[in-house]
């Protein structure tokens, strides 16, 4: 099998999320999120994109209720046995099918956890199986207990976290190599991307972020290429990710001279990012991280330039996005812990002058205090 990681974590997972259920009062729980399912039994896919549920008991006995296309999938990828398939038809209602499984699996009348905050579970699908557990048993919102257990990775996990920081490197790499006026944004991307994929890298849970001259400005991905002019800005948001592990980064790249807007943004971002990355400290609120970024980016009168999100956890993630919880903002009580791995990103986009400064990077949170991932420094890249 394709597994990248042994039985005995993934038996340590299990024994993890047992305990969670116990202390929750579930007897079982439907997992439909991917990074759940990929994280309890190495199960890789993207079949995701239609119904599939993981179903495990509180004993630690699960089935996989999911597509004839991913039944090799599960097999080859995984340590799950029991896979039940569903079959495509005009009308198919798979909900109807996993209500029979439950029963087969003698849950009803149990305390059932579903994960409802997943892509995995679409709002169609998520009606229909409401309506089928009705009658089931007392069913409740566990979309958050798998994540937390997430969030604090194992040695092994951090193995992969800091081989997918490498790559993350080796793509900022070929970006600083190549750019310069007259570069092609498409082709500073696909360096990036051939540095990740040449190393034995993955895909990214969402598309990178390049954006130049006023597109420095936006924080998601848009389609369209242009060429860097003599004098520019180019923000890159990305990842690199090594079994589905991310490990993220984030800067602005100034071509030719940087305008005084630029050094006095990078120099806040700068500061914002170092008080931040203090302030991760263990057992302390994550949102004391985000209350160090807004008191520099607000105390330089740059309120209004600023998000009202300044980074989130790393791990495991699949499509439609990289970012996993928690996140870090205002009012998160979830406290820092050992072995998390947080990406604190600083963004300030002044639309008044067109002037974009990001800068971005990962940590590991230990007692001792943050380590960071990059091998790369914070200053300003000038090209």
């Amino acid at each position: 099998m394709a597994l990248h990681f042994t039985q005995k974590e993934f038996d340590e997972r299990m024994e993890r999320l047992k305990t969670a259920m116990a202390e929750e009062n579930l007897d079982a729980m439907l997992l439909f999120s991917q990074e759940s399912m990929y994280w309890l039994t190495g199960y890789d896919t993207f079949g995701f994109c239609f119904f599939q549920c993981l179903v495990v008991t509180a004993e630690g006995e699960f089935a996989l209720l999911t597509r004839a296309p991913d039944l090799r999938q599960a097999r080859h990828t995984s340590i799950i046995d029991n896979i039940i398939i569903w079959t495509d038809r005009e009308d198919a209602d798979p909900t109807l099918d996993l209500h029979d499984l439950m029963g087969e699996m003698d849950l009803v009348g149990n305390r059932i956890g579903v994960e409802y905050d997943t892509a995995g579970l679409n709002a169609k699908y998520g009606s229909l199986l409401n309506e089928r557990l009705k009658n089931f048993g007392e069913i409740s919102d566990a979309s958050l207990l798998i994540p937390r257990l997430r969030a604090i990775k194992s040695k092994a996990e951090l193995a992969h976290v800091r081989k997918a920081a490498t790559l993350a490197d080796d793509a900022l790499d070929e970006a600083i190599r190549l750019t310069k006026a007259g570069a092609d944004e498409g082709e500073i991307l696909a360096a990036m991307h051939s540095a990740i994929f040449s190393a034995g890298g993955d895909y990214p849970g969402n598309e990178f972020i390049i954006g130049s001259g006023k597109d420095a400005l936006l924080c998601r991905y848009k389609s369209g290429r242009r060429k860097l002019s003599k004098n520019d800005q180019l923000t890159l948001e990305w990842a690199g990710v090594w079994a589905h592990y991310h490990a993220a980064m984030m800067r602005t790249l100034i071509v030719g001279k940087p305008t005084a807007r630029h050094q006095e943004l990078y120099e806040v971002a700068r500061e914002a990012l170092e008080q931040c990355r203090d302030a991760m400290k263990v057992d302390q609120p994550i949102s004391d991280i985000f209350d160090a970024h807004a008191k520099v980016l607000d105390d330089a009168g740059l309120a209004r330039h600023r998000l009202n999100a300044c980074g989130y956890s790393l791990g495991a993630s699949f499509s439609p996005c990289w970012m996993d919880k928690p996140m870090i903002f205002a009012g998160n009580t979830q406290v820092v812990e050992p072995n998390m791995v947080l990406f604190l990103h600083m963004i300030i986009a002044d639309s008044e002058t067109d002037t974009a400064m990001t800068l971005g990077q990962s940590y590991i949170a230990g007692t001792s205090g943050p380590k960071d991932l990059s091998r790369h420094e914070i200053d300003l890249i000038l090209r």
